[in-house]
């Protein structure tokens, strides 16, 4: 998928957002799952820290003591990261869960915390051997003790933050998998979505290479008026193309006819004048079908849709010739694929096969090859069909090929002719980006390479 394609951007656009929003939901039910966690491990301290207050009393001594102990087993076991502390805001003895051991809690975090409306304070400290406490500090008055007493319960933040670290884990691995998917769907509904300009491509494609004549088949709603706007391009083009042709066989109707009257004049005056007229209106003849012929070319090359099969109009054209040189009894072999076509007008593929073929057969001792290839070779995208021309005649020295291909040059002034036919199918080859190659051929004479463009064959 190229990074400018429309599929591309569809699915880099769609993707983004969806990766912001799985992020961002992600972050929201990670904050929401701490937080609840937190404050269910709060309330369990405060649960604690409200036990440990109501069983604790004054003593006959005027001293804090404990009437029972708390039923979390863990505040016996040393270090168990589960404590309490009784703290009078004075200079009196403590009291401290056997879990301490000969240590103390870390109240010093609480001298930055607020209490809340409750009385609370809840904060974050560093207990024994360092080990991560959530601490909920309360101070009390006791009945009968004349100053207040700060009651703290820690509990281990170890196995909240294990909690936490464990939803996170699978949290991240569901958006994860929800991303994935989301990223399958995206591509499913970005490939199904465009499907329609991909049949709009290859319709046009089947156009260009002359297997249709227009876009066909059912599109959807937003697609359905460029389809219709191109059938109508493509039914414009061929009207546009059909006029261009009457104009052209109009003027070539409207020039002919005085030529030949000029001409007819001009013979039956038996002096230089008349032979001049005579030369001048053979030359203004040859230029008018040349530049007739050129406009028709160069309108049939452009035209979409444009197939003829290749087979039966070179078929017909050997025949032609078998009876044209028959008394010279010159073999002409074809070697044509049935399925073979040309993406253009049947008289311009008459027009440059006719011409190969008749000036090989001038040419050729016996023997003239035809041979037709659609080897895969292409020009800017476009398959090329190869038709291939030789005969075992004189050949052509290599540097007066190029002057063959000149308009009106004639080699062998004993050969009839007139010079054009090599020059014609040259620049009709370049009308349809085609090219014509002499080289010597395997026969010992020459061996004409004509590329034009191929169609694939219309089922």
């Amino acid at each position: 998928m190229r990074s400018d394609s429309l599929a591309f951007r569809l699915i880099a656009g769609a993707a983004l957002w969806s990766a912001i929003a799985l992020l961002t939901g992600g972050l929201v039910l990670s904050t929401i799952f701490r937080n609840s966690v937190e404050n269910s491990f709060d309330a369990r301290l405060n649960v604690l820290l409200h036990s440990l207050i109501a069983t604790t009393e004054i003593g006959e001594d005027g001293n804090i003591d404990r009437s029972r102990a708390l039923s979390e087993t863990r505040f016996d076991l040393a270090y168990s990261g589960w404590y309490w502390q009784i703290w009078p805001v004075a200079a009196r003895p403590a009291l401290r869960s056997r879990s301490l051991f000969d240590q103390s809690l870390d109240l010093t975090p609480a001298e930055r915390t607020e209490r809340n409306r409750i009385g609370l304070k809840i904060f974050d400290t560093i207990g024994p051997e360092n080990q991560p406490l959530r601490v909920v500090e309360r101070r009390v008055t006791l009945p009968g003790y004349d100053v207040p007493v700060s009651f703290a319960v820690a509990g281990d933040r170890a196995e909240m933050d294990v909690e936490i670290q464990g939803f996170n884990t699978w949290l991240f691995v569901a958006m994860a998998a929800m991303g994935a998917g989301l990223l399958v769907a995206l591509l499913i509904q970005v490939r199904f979505g465009l499907r329609p300009l991909e049949r709009v491509r290859h319709s046009l494609a089947q156009i260009r290479s002359g297997r249709a004549t227009k876009l066909e088949g059912e599109f959807p709603l937003e697609i359905e008026p460029l389809a219709a706007e191109l059938n109508g391009l493509l039914e414009g083009n061929r009207e546009v193309l059909e006029r261009a042709r009457t104009h052209v066989g109009n003027l070539a109707h409207a020039l002919k006819t005085p030529l030949s009257v000029l001409t007819n004049e001009a013979r039956s005056r038996d002096d230089p004048f008349g032979e001049t007229v005579s030369r001048m209106a053979l030359q203004m003849r040859e230029q008018i079908d040349h530049h007739l012929a050129r406009a028709r070319m160069a309108a049939s090359a452009n035209v979409l849709g444009a197939h003829t099969p290749v087979a039966p109009v070179l078929t017909r054209i050997v025949r032609a010739l078998e009876r044209i040189y028959a008394e010279r009894d010159i073999s002409i072999e074809i070697d044509c694929p049935e399925d073979a076509g040309f993406r253009g007008e049947a008289q311009d593929l008459e027009e440059v096969a006719g011409n190969l073929l008749d000036n090989a057969c001038k040419w050729a001792n016996t023997k003239v090859r035809l041979t037709v290839v659609s080897d895969g070779t292409t020009r800017k995208g476009r398959p090329l069909l190869l038709l291939r021309v030789e005969d075992d005649g004189p050949g052509l020295p290599e540097d007066a090929r190029m002057m063959a291909l000149k308009r009106g040059t004639r080699l062998d002034e004993t050969k009839p002719g007139s010079g054009l036919g090599l020059s014609i199918v040259t620049e009709i080859a370049d009308l349809y980006g085609g090219e014509l190659r002499l080289e010597t051929s395997p026969l010992g004479g020459l061996k004409a390479d004509l590329y034009l463009p191929a169609s694939a064959a219309r089922t």
